[in-house]
């Protein structure tokens, strides 16, 4: 089996730090295996615990990050690994036992660049089951595979992701001004220059939800204004799917505005976007707790509101400021890194 490069950008991650690195190491897989850590400046203990795993275990570096910015901590864990295959984790995510040895053998099989599979949100707390309900239904993000599962085949993009490190290479690594969405440009760029992006639901890595209304619309807020910037510098790249949130945003607006100002008719707008998510919610919420099932509807309208916000709301500016950019080599050896 190939040698793999295992790269974490992690930023106050202390609470799942831990649990997502045994998650790694414990992998069932016959090669061998690095893991670097890419550290920004947190102000929890997750250096701490980075600091104990590398004395545990001397398959586990860590290299700083001092921007804290994910595309930036990714580069240089790229830099600073060495093997073939490069295998993208969050300090939050937890791989499913075989996740690598099947990713590595998609890999050969399908000729492509990049696999990657499900991202299966599982809560810890009522609240995050809610979540996780909303992040794995068509109600809450569409037809997106890594979200909802499906068929084995060609995608936009996948969740994290299973690289040749040539690919990487080739693209110069992620670009440091996409501090959001630089997996989707990414991917993009590697589909661009000819590269296959391979979906397989047979990946699956457990990922932990925001734990409060504030950070996931936060969250989705940062998607949205990000995936507008994407769809700015990269032409052709937007689709039905993702106008589809900035459109409600839009149309409950001009409901209240109407149905205060005009007619109280206006108000069907809203009242009908919340009947349909709370409609929504019940097969989403099959199986939990009560608790839970009531929150979905909540955590739906944060996911959809916040990310149309952000679509709409992005900035120009901030295009203009990636267009101009300049990404870094990350290649092994070079000097120069971000």
């Amino acid at each position: 089996m190939p040698p793999v490069s295992v790269i974490m950008p992690v930023l106050n991650e202390e609470r799942h730090l831990r649990t997502s690195v045994r998650h790694i190491l414990e992998q069932e897989y016959d090669g061998e295996m690095e893991v670097v850590i890419a550290l920004g400046p947190s102000t929890d203990r997750t250096d701490e615990i980075a600091a104990e795993l590398v004395r545990e275990d001397s398959r586990v570096t860590t290299v700083p990050n001092p921007t804290g910015r994910t595309p930036a901590a990714l580069n240089a864990a790229i830099k600073a690994s060495r093997h073939p295959i490069v295998v993208r984790v969050d300090g939050h995510g937890m791989l499913s036992p075989n996740y690598i040895a099947t990713a590595v053998r998609l890999l050969e099989e399908t000729g492509a660049q990049n696999v990657g599979g499900v991202m299966h949100a599982e809560g810890e707390n009522a609240w995050e089951d809610a979540v996780a309900a909303a992040m794995t239904s068509k109600i809450g993000v569409g037809n997106a595979a890594f979200h909802t599962g499906g068929e084995a085949g060609p995608a936009e993009t996948v969740y994290l992701g299973v690289f040749r490190r040539e690919a990487l290479e080739q693209q110069d690594g992620y670009n440091v001004e996409f501090i959001r969405a630089q997996d989707w440009e990414l991917n993009f760029r590697i589909r661009e220059a000819g590269g296959l992006i391979w979906f397989s639901p047979e990946l699956r890595v457990q990922y932990r939800p925001r734990p409060s209304v504030k950070a996931l619309a936060k969250q989705y807020k940062d998607y949205g204004r990000w995936r507008h910037v994407v769809a700015r510098y990269h032409q052709g790249s937007i689709n039905l799917r993702y106008l589809a949130p900035p459109t409600a945003v839009c149309a409950i607006a001009a409901g209240l505005v109407v149905g205060a100002v005009l007619t109280p008719l206006g108000f069907v707008i809203p009242a009908g976007y919340l009947a349909a998510i709370t409609a929504g919610s019940v097969p989403a919420g099959k199986g939990l707790p009560l608790k839970a099932r009531l929150q979905i509807p909540v955590a739906l309208a944060t996911m959809h509101m916040s990310w149309g916000y952000g679509f709409l709301t992005s900035p120009r500016s901030l295009a203009k400021k990636v267009i101009a950019s300049r990404r870094p080599a990350v290649r092994t050896g070079e000097s120069e890194t971000v």
